[in-house]
């Protein structure tokens, strides 16, 4: 099996790797990014300042939101934290010795001839010749990751003795009221009126990351199955040829009440899925009764309009890649969620601590 975000990386930049990076990272930290300043007794960072008086009205920094520029807050945020704690544990590093850091290690010759190696589905995508810088990059990313975990376990040592204070705040909540449209609910309709959360899925069936979220989300829907509704809205993405077709063909599989066992079913054959032949086979397989129907469905683009509200939806709102998430307070009468979005195949933690705090609201 290629180790994961290794295909990401190499077919489609390192964005959701770097998410995913930081993610584990600032974990590790646990909220104690903070700035070494003995001198400092008050706040010297605003996380809402004005920006702007207009005719005598102020305008904040909060008011020119929406979930993009939210979105784009948090990352920039999360680059500040990671600064500072690393020029923290510098000036920490100078004046205790068992602080120091020791640097990211190199990667060897011999630590990439040993990757190609062991692992069979890169060596079928060329010579080692042709993929080792790639393979350099990616165990370099590794040894980075490791290197910002040991950061952040130092870090919070630091903080536990004291030799740091906390400035730095995180921008503040941003909600967004987000339309369902047409979106597959995973519970029957009937039991919505009980249900206080809803985790809507923006998703696209070529896509790793989706493809690797599957079982975390399907243990959430156990372990939330009386209190939170799931949906699932389609947002292929243009680089992946077959991803419109597909979420077409679920939609197909939904007019015979089969789109969950169809959606699953891609999700864990997208190979076979490529072509019609498969997809044929893995709609009888999700128990597709009637196949012509299905195919006449499929061959007339009878969803193709369905697919592309839902991607016009989700550029709307901010959406940029896949899958993304939006959690919050359900309001079934309405058919909207009110809450946050994120982004990336993230654990089941962060997904228990957003469901959470929205249930106990």
């Amino acid at each position: 099996m290629v180790p994961i975000g290794f295909s990401k990386v190499f077919r489609q930049g390192p964005a959701f790797f770097i998410f995913t990076l930081l993610s584990v990272f600032f974990a590790g930290v646990s909220g104690h990014a903070t700035e070494f300043e003995e001198s400092l007794n008050s706040p010297v960072y605003s996380n809402n300042p004005i920006v702007a008086v207009v005719e005598g009205k102020t305008i904040h920094l909060n008011d020119l939101r929406d979930a993009q520029v939210h979105e784009l807050m948090v990352q920039v945020f999360q680059l500040q934290k990671r600064k500072l704690v690393e020029k923290t544990m510098k000036v920490l590093g100078e004046k205790y010795p068992d602080l120091k850091l020791s640097g990211t290690p190199k990667v060897t010759k011999e630590e990439i001839v040993k990757f190609y190696q062991s692992t069979p589905e890169v060596r079928s995508m060329g010579p080692l010749e042709q993929w080792k810088e790639n393979i350099r990059d990616y165990l370099k990313r590794l040894k980075r990751e490791k290197y910002l975990k040991q950061v952040a376990e130092k870090f919070n040592r630091a903080a536990s003795l004291g030799y740091v204070k906390n400035y730095l705040v995180p921008p503040s909540d941003f909600k967004l009221v987000v339309g369902l449209g047409t979106a597959m609910r995973w519970f029957p309709s009937e039991t919505d009126s009980r249900r206080k959360v809803f985790l809507l899925e923006y998703s696209d069936f070529e896509c790793p990351f989706c493809k690797r979220v599957q079982p975390t989300l399907a243990k959430l829907r156990k372990k939330y199955s009386n209190d939170v509704q799931f949906g699932y809205r389609h947002f292929p993405l243009p680089l992946h040829k077959e991803a419109t077709s597909l979420a077409e063909a679920v939609e197909c599989a939904r007019d015979q009440g089969r789109f969950w066992e169809f959606h699953n079913l891609v999700y864990q054959n997208s190979a076979i899925a490529n072509g019609p032949d498969g997809v044929f086979n893995l709609a009888r397989k999700a128990g597709v009764k009637n196949i012509k129907g299905f195919e006449d469905c499929w061959s007339a683009g009878k969803y193709r309009k369905r697919v592309q509200e839902d991607v016009q939806a989700g550029v709307k709102i901010g959406i940029r890649g896949t899958p993304t998430f939006i959690i919050g307070q359900y309001n079934p009468g309405q058919g909207t969620v009110s809450g946050e979005m994120f982004s990336g195949a993230v654990p089941e933690e962060k997904f228990v601590k957003v469901i959470e705090k929205y249930l106990t609201q």
